[in-house]
């Protein structure tokens, strides 16, 4: 049983392990490694990101021993080593405590403790399937990123107090866009053949607004670190709806990598923004139907619009043609046999309301004709 001491000395060398890895962050293919990380785990605390990154780089969604049998139908393979996360420790305040603490708060964290946990490729069993995955495919097509551009744009414009406008590119002198903090406006190069450069750009623009307009308690940071950090959202915000923008520069990170706090300080900064974008563009991606397809048994096909209804069913089609999980074919045909039905259901109804409101057509006989039999 080791003492008390050895378990604060091994949370200790966690912490330590995550902060080292990070301060090796000084190259651009490790920090995408890192942004990587991020991307899939933005619902995490800066803290256990860290520790993740830091013990599996490599990992892409971790769950518990047993909610990977419970959620996933998933067993951990033998031997696999944890990744250890931190979860609070919340107690229930006595009065004497609430009054020493200066609260009304019944509870309050007093203390962590480190819970194992296990990634995707630990597991062994039914596979793990991601909307976002399939967001990907769809977003492939150019007109639906110029859909999820316009969208986001409209949002930023009608939502917020930011203003988002195009002009052609030849009078940028060679950028992309820019954000201009005296007037909180950001402004786009409208004629960009590139729809997930476009995206990119207003992503990047929209983070600089978040991070360093006048209000913003970083405005003042060096031009390297701004760019870098913007960047970083625009590469997070891309690859969180899975689009790869890997071949677009993100910085010299070199040039603030070099002090602890000035990296944590970034990244925490860097995640915020991020945890918002993508939030963002869920709530848009869903909106605009492009996850609509792949959200599973769960999802109710009769709220879907038919439009969508249809796209979904072409979509999965698809999917069918092209996978070669013997798995995930019959996970997608049993949602076509469900919108099939969907489909069919309502094409009924029509035809009942049509026939209902034309009672002058003729209508079939309830018995055909025996002749017409085989």
């Amino acid at each position: 049983m080791p003492s008390k001491a050895d378990v604060k000395a091994w949370k200790a060398q966690l912490v330590a392990q995550a902060e080292q890895q990070i301060l090796k962050l000084t190259d651009s293919d490790q920090f995408k490694k890192y942004l990587n990380t991020l991307a899939k785990f933005h619902r995490y605390s800066a803290r256990n990101i860290d520790l993740i990154y830091a013990q599996n780089p490599q990992a892409t969604q971790v769950s518990g021993f047993k909610q990977w049998q419970k959620a996933f139908n998933r067993t951990v393979n033998r031997g696999a080593k944890a990744i250890r996360i931190a979860a609070p420790i919340i107690k229930k305040l006595t009065p004497a405590e609430q009054k020493h603490l200066d609260t009304t708060d019944e509870r309050a964290i007093v203390g962590y403790r480190y819970l194992p946990v296990f990634d995707v490729a630990q597991t062994s069993g039914e596979p793990v399937l991601s909307a976002k995955d399939f967001v990907k495919e769809n977003l492939a097509d150019h007109q639906n990123e110029t859909s999820l551009y316009n969208a986001f744009k409209d949002y930023l414009n009608q939502q917020t107090d930011l203003k988002v406008s195009e002009v052609p590119l030849a009078t940028l002198n060679g950028a992309k866009g820019y954000f201009q903090p005296s007037t909180n406006e950001i402004v786009i190069g409208g004629d960009e053949p590139d729809n997930a450069l476009k995206l990119k750009t207003l992503y990047h623009e929209y983070a600089h607004s978040q991070l360093h307009g006048l209000k913003s308690v970083f405005k003042d940071r060096p031009r390297a670190y701004q760019e870098t950090q913007a960047e970083a959202v625009a590469y997070v915000a891309m690859q969180n709806i899975g689009v790869d923008t890997s071949n677009y520069s993100l910085g010299y990170v070199a040039t603030w990598a070099k002090d602890t706090a000035v990296i944590h300080s970034a990244l925490s900064e860097i995640q915020q923004v991020s945890n918002k974008v993508i939030e963002l563009s869920d709530g848009l991606t869903k909106q605009l139907g492009l996850q609509e397809a792949q959200e599973g048994p769960e999802h109710d096909l009769k709220m879907l619009a038919a439009q969508s209804l249809n796209k979904s069913y072409q979509s999965l089609q698809q999917q069918i043609q092209q996978t070669t999980s013997p798995q995930q074919k019959a996970q997608f045909k049993n949602q076509l046999h469900e919108i099939h039905e969907e489909i069919s259901e309502r094409t009924q109804k029509q035809l009942k309301a049509f026939a209902k409101k034309n009672p002058e057509i003729k209508q079939p006989d309830s018995e055909p004709d025996q002749s017409l039999k085989r």
